[in-house]
């Protein structure tokens, strides 16, 4: 090995010894093998690979079984692996130590929900009283209450804090349900008031058919989305703590994992698992929050869990496709895509899907048609379906087709800014009633006034209709907030020289060149050099 060598891995040695207490162990009994399971440990967790990972760290806590920090790590990881095994010895040692995350309190609630224990599910529910997690705790023990045969509504009604009282007043219509005292009217309204998420129609839907009160369960999910679809075949599920308790983690899991902790995600998606082990929708929150922590490969695994003939089976499939797109396998997701949307049984999701695919793919116009079937689809599609088709038909040269989905889609959400600017600038672009485009746009700046692209529109709509000192200010703003805009430098450039402003031109036009991609970036530099200095 060459000096250079050894000195850098000597180096990387010092600081891993240096910044994790843990590691230097190399005088102990054993240390060096440790050791050497430890990087190999980081390593795994860097590269996504929970398992490898989960099962390195084991070993180094076999060795070290009163280390709190090799225990995190390997509660961390044992999580994301699914060992739970590991989960409960690294809990245990953090517990020991006092230094246990918030959310290992939920393994104690997913063991008293399984046993359908309401006295276990009460202490464990008062543990978290005291933590982040808080929010949970009413509902927990409106559960518990409502397994020992007792009211829960002064439970659930107790609670100030606003994010538990909504998680208490949806548990409020699933038990009341689950009592009998409600047919399903009532919970229709205050599911469809609270703008509860789809979850929770689903498990209202499941103790209405539990309780043979079928029409009201069919109307309470009623919609043409496949899982929808699959419920309404009449899945019933009895009342018990693992269907609450599963529900209830599921759902809030599914809210972080899209903008919280993706570990606390984890943990509550394994812990609603772990109380229902049929659960198909934990699966799917889980397969996201690993996605989104970076272990793809992981989240696959937990997808290929979900059966065939699970009523959450298109969703999976929809998310497999999706994975595999983000991980650079997008002749695969599309090959997968494609077998799904020409199947005979294929749903208008499908057809979705594989249109989006295409449209990544550069395939506009093999995706427009397939964006037809779904505008053409019942019930009628909402307007981003339909942005959807009129753009593929743009981007393919068929603007004539375009502009009326394009215009159904206005129609359709007529404060949706996003529908607002691009029919308006995609007139402007054309020099088609750029009065009544530019009209469109000034609502869609109204709506949306911190958006850049929509303020560049406006801006160049201004411009277009011979108000350029009028675009400036606009246009202005809108690269001053996204400097790496091509576009919007270009735009920007094209007006002071319309001005006269012709040194500020050709630095925005600079701007431009140098974010923009070929052959775009080519143009600009063509452009720079035929426009004269000064």
């Amino acid at each position: 090995m060459e000096a250079r060598t050894i000195r850098t891995c000597s180096r990387i040695i010092g600081i891993v010894l240096a910044f994790c207490p843990a590691a230097a162990i190399a005088s102990a009994d054993g240390g060096r093998d440790d050791l050497s399971a430890y990087l190999a440990a980081r390593i795994a967790a860097a590269q996504g690979r929970p398992d490898a990972a989960a099962a390195r760290f084991g070993e180094v806590l076999a060795g070290r079984p009163d280390d709190p920090v090799i225990a995190v790590r390997a509660y961390r990881e044992a999580l994301a692996a699914g060992d739970d095994a590991l989960v409960r010895r690294a809990a245990a040692v953090l517990q020991r130590a006092d230094v246990a995350p918030l959310d290992v309190a939920l393994i104690a609630v997913a063991d008293a929900a399984r046993r359908n224990d309401p006295a276990a599910l009460d202490a464990a529910a008062t543990r978290l009283e005291r933590g982040g997690l808080a929010i949970l705790a009413p509902s927990l023990h409106g559960w518990a209450a409502f397994a020992r045969g007792e009211d829960p509504n002064p439970i659930l009604t107790a609670t100030k804090d606003v994010v538990a009282r909504r998680l208490s007043l949806e548990t409020q219509v699933l038990l009341s349900i689950a009592a009998g005292r409600d047919d399903g009217g009532g919970a229709r309204i205050a599911i469809e008031g609270a703008q509860s998420p789809l979850d929770i129609r689903i498990a209202a839907a499941q103790l209405l058919f539990h309780r043979h009160r079928r029409d009201a369960a069919r109307a309470l999910i009623a919609g043409s989305d496949p899982t929808l679809t699959a419920h309404r075949r009449g899945i019933g599920a009895k009342p018990t703590l693992a269907f609450g308790v599963s529900r209830l983690l599921a759902r809030v899991g599914a809210e972080i994992a899209g903008q919280g902790p993706r570990s606390l995600a984890i943990a509550l998606a394994r812990a609603s698992l772990s109380a229902d082990p049929g659960y198909d929708r934990a699966r799917l929150v889980l397969a996201d929050a690993l996605a989104r922590d970076g272990s793809e490969a992981q989240a696959l695994a937990v997808l290929d869990a979900v059966g065939r003939k699970s009523p959450f089976v298109e969703p999976a499939a929809a998310s497999r496709i999706g994975l595999l797109d983000a991980m650079g396998k997008g002749g695969v997701a599309l090959d997968l895509a494609r077998a799904r949307a020409t199947a005979r049984n294929a749903s208008s999701r499908d057809w979705q899907v594989f249109a989006d695919l295409l449209s990544e793919d550069g395939r506009f116009a093999e995706a427009a048609g397939w964006y037809a079937r779904v505008v053409a689809a019942e019930p009628p599609v909402p307007w981003a379906a339909w942005m959807q088709y009129g753009s593929a038909l743009d981007q393919a040269g068929q603007w004539a087709q375009a502009e009326p989905a394009l215009a159904r889609a206005v129609a359709l959400a007529p404060d949706e800014p996003l529908a607002l600017n691009y029919l308006g600038y995609a007139r402007v672009m054309r020099g088609q009633d750029v009065a009544g485009a530019t009209k469109l746009l000034e609502t869609a700046s109204r709506i949306a006034p911190n958006n850049p692209s929509i303020t560049d529109s406006l801006g160049w709509a201004y411009h277009v209709a011979g108000q350029s000192r009028r675009a400036v200010p606009l246009l202005e703003r809108a690269a001053a907030e996204e400097p790496a805009n091509a576009e919007i430098a270009e735009h920007l450039g094209d007006v002071y020289w319309a001005l006269g402003r012709r040194f500020e031109a050709r630095y925005a036009w600079r701007a431009a060149a140098l974010y923009a991609e070929a052959p775009d970036g080519e143009r600009l530099v063509a452009k720079l050099a035929r426009a004269p200095e000064g």
